[in-house]
């Protein structure tokens, strides 16, 4: 075992809630990493943050910049590499003792006291006929990474949420018309996006309306819907939720509810001694920056308040 691969609080994820932990843990003087082989998760392809306290606006991709270079500021290392899997050490250590943990990437292993599991979530897809057919060929889930090329098109956006409403917004500073496809009767946007879809005469948000299929000769060029009607569309951005990346913490043993979430309680602790979560990978009902942030500077800190009353071995 090298010891300079062996850290007090490892974390696995770059993205607002790893850059947070990253920093705190720094101050507490625990020796840490964080371990991604794509800083700044999510919030990078987010075009415009209000409600990041003490910031009135910033883009997404200014935020990430700057929580991982305060992390950088305390001499954080990020390890570009994909975490493949995440082990105890010792499969029954003695009575009084803790396993560590053995983080393996593709070409290197690290030894780790405490672990936090920092993953994020990943797009969910609609599911509809020509989605992965015509991906980044008109299909898209990010607006702000590829609205430019749209530009004077006529685009829809799928979903309800705020981050559709925010989508549908941006996308209708490039194109005279924006279709929003809500599945229900409501659009569940923050009430300064709501205002803002409801005044742009360019959307047009349609209810109870479902994509049966998405049409297209090497790039969308149509969308049918359930009803079976047909229109003319240039690009679909979707924006219907997503799925937390946990099947690191579900192999280790990490509790999962049943949306594949991992559970944590309010220190930020999983039901596995040394292993804590943060972020959108968590059952945290109400998911933002801020509250991931939070979650991952409480880790810090019991990760800290852990190891100062805790003895863990490696063998």
């Amino acid at each position: 075992m090298e010891t300079q691969n062996i850290y007090d609080f490892l974390i696995v994820g770059a993205g607002c809630a790893g850059a947070s932990a990253a920093m705190y843990a720094a101050r507490l003087n625990l020796k840490s990493a964080m371990v991604a082989l794509l800083p700044g998760g999510l919030i990078t392809t987010t075009h415009l943050v209000e409600n990041w306290p003490g910031i009135k606006n910033i883009s997404g991709p200014d935020l990430a910049t700057s929580l991982l270079d305060h992390a950088f500021s305390y001499n954080v290392p990020l390890i570009n590499e994909t975490v493949l899997e995440i082990q105890k050490a010792v499969a029954s250590p003695v009575e009084g003792k803790q396993s560590g943990f053995i983080v393996k990437t593709k070409s290197n292993t690290y030894y780790a006291k405490t672990v936090l599991v920092a993953t994020g979530s990943e797009w969910k897809k609609m599911g509809a006929p020509g989605e992965n057919e015509l991906a980044n060929k008109g299909v898209s889930y990010c607006a702000l990474c590829d609205g430019g090329f749209y530009k004077g098109k006529t685009v829809c956006v799928v979903g309800s949420g705020d981050s559709a409403a925010k989508e549908a917004i941006l996308m209708a500073e490039f194109c005279p018309k924006v279709y929003m496809f809500v599945r229900g009767d409501k659009v569940k946007a923050e009430a300064p996006n709501m205002k803002r879809l409801l005044e742009n005469p360019k959307i047009e948000i349609r209810y109870q309306t479902e994509i049966a299929e998405i049409l297209g000769n090497g790039k969308v060029e149509k969308v049918k819907l359930k009803s079976g009607e047909e229109l003319d569309m240039q690009a679909v951005f979707v924006a219907v939720g997503h799925a937390p990346l946990s099947a690191l913490a579900a192999a280790v043993g990490v509790e999962l509810n049943e949306k594949k979430e991992i559970k944590i309680n309010r220190q930020s602790e999983t039901n596995i001694p040394g292993i804590f979560g943060a972020g959108d990978v968590c059952d945290t009902k109400f998911k933002q920056a801020i509250t991931g942030a939070a979650e991952a500077v409480t880790a810090s800190f019991f990760a800290y308040e852990y190891l100062s009353k805790t003895e863990v071995v490696f063998e």
